[in-house]
């Protein structure tokens, strides 16, 4: 073997020496709590480095979701407080330093809602038509009258991912007296339409798996102008709180959106105290809060906007039971908001009905 190859084999080695003795001191270090550990809101998690026996740190700087939040001279447990953070899986890091080297150590905790959502009902208070061909998607009021976004045909499962035509997706304003359809502008056959918005004098409507949006003239329906949606997993459900806009996207997740660009600008993560709500839908915000349709389910869940939190879930069940639901109505889904006149409607796919409604605690 000559010389160059005695030197290429002895750095290979060496190499390969440096390289396991780095995953070996790699592995002496560890962290708490245990992965995956659930924790409700409030609760205080104790947060430990484990290094070995007489090892000097010179300190240890600790992130949640890539953000600092705490530095030590020493190894010693560190409590972190969780009673203002949004719920959800939050990642916990340590960077240890030692000797002018850097290695981190990673571990996540779930974090739930502090205390089970409260329970509620409901009583109606009146109950007016609604137009049966539309398969509801978004629903609100304003100014006197509801605007509804509706999906071509049936999305339930053994469609849902049929290779079909989806049929006539469209928005619609309706009187709310007679369930009459006052104006209408109908989608492309072979988009889905979903939630819609309503931003000064603009309608936005969602698509289900299209990644298109809409923006319509409020007053003449005219088509203005569509935009990506790169956001979340699929479009669902949407509201506008007066500044900014929410869309959830199939998941337990409820986007934060710029009204302007169409930028995702945060997140919460929806959560009781048992684990995460998926498939939220149709949403409306309502004197500060969220309220959520979940998909296929006769209950309206209101969360809270800041945390992700559930705060109450209504049982909805009783309003028309799914055993008595004449063809071709389908499931709950429709809540919109007179904030005026501090009334609440809500409707499902395809009913015959829409319902004023308060809810009630139980």
């Amino acid at each position: 073997m000559n010389n160059k190859l005695v030197i290429l084999f002895a750095a290979i080695v060496l190499l390969a020496f440096g390289c396991n003795h780095n995953n070996n001191q790699q592995t002496n270090i560890s962290i708490s709590p245990e992965a995956g550990s659930a924790y409700k809101a409030g609760d205080v998690v104790n947060v430990k480095v484990g290094l070995p026996a007489d090892t000097k740190v010179d300190s240890i700087v600790y992130l949640i979701d890539s953000t600092r939040f705490a530095s030590k001279k020493d190894s010693t447990a560190l409590s972190l407080k969780t009673d203002s953070m949004p719920l959800g899986i939050k990642l916990i890091t340590a960077r240890v330093y030692q000797d002018g080297t850097k290695q981190e150590v990673s571990t996540n905790i779930v974090l739930l809602a502090a205390k089970a959502p409260e329970k509620y009902t409901f009583k109606v208070i009146k109950v007016f038509p609604h137009d049966t061909s539309s398969y509801t998607e978004g629903l609100l009021y304003q100014d006197g009258f509801l605007y509804e976004g509706g999906g071509g045909q049936s999305r339930q499962p053994a469609s849902r991912d049929a290779d079909t035509t989806l049929g006539q997706s469209s928005v619609r304003k309706v009187d709310l007296e007679t369930g009459k359809v006052l104006k209408k502008a109908l989608v492309d056959p072979k988009v889905f339409g979903e939630g819609i918005s309503i931003v000064g004098d603009k309608l936005i409507e969602l698509t289900w798996k299209e990644k298109i949006g809409y923006i319509y003239d409020k007053n003449t329906f005219k088509l203005l102008s569509t935009f990506t949606n790169n956001i979340g997993v699929e479009g669902w459900g949407m509201t506008f709180d007066g500044n900014k806009l929410y869309m959830d996207d199939s998941t337990n997740r409820i986007w934060f959106i710029d009204k302007n660009s169409w930028h995702a600008i945060g997140y919460i993560d929806v959560y009781d105290d048992k684990g995460p709500i998926d498939s939220l839908n149709e949403l409306e915000y309502i004197d500060g809060k969220i309220y959520a349709n979940v998909y296929t389910k006769d209950y309206i869940m209101v969360i809270d906007p800041k945390t992700g939190a559930v705060l109450q879930k209504i049982d909805m069940s009783s309003l028309y039971p799914e055993a008595s639901r004449i063809p071709p109505a389908e499931v709950l889904n429709g809540i919109a908001y007179d904030a005026k006149g501090k009334r609440i409607f809500v409707t499902g796919k395809k009913w015959q009905h829409l319902y004023q409604v308060e809810f009630v605690k139980e």
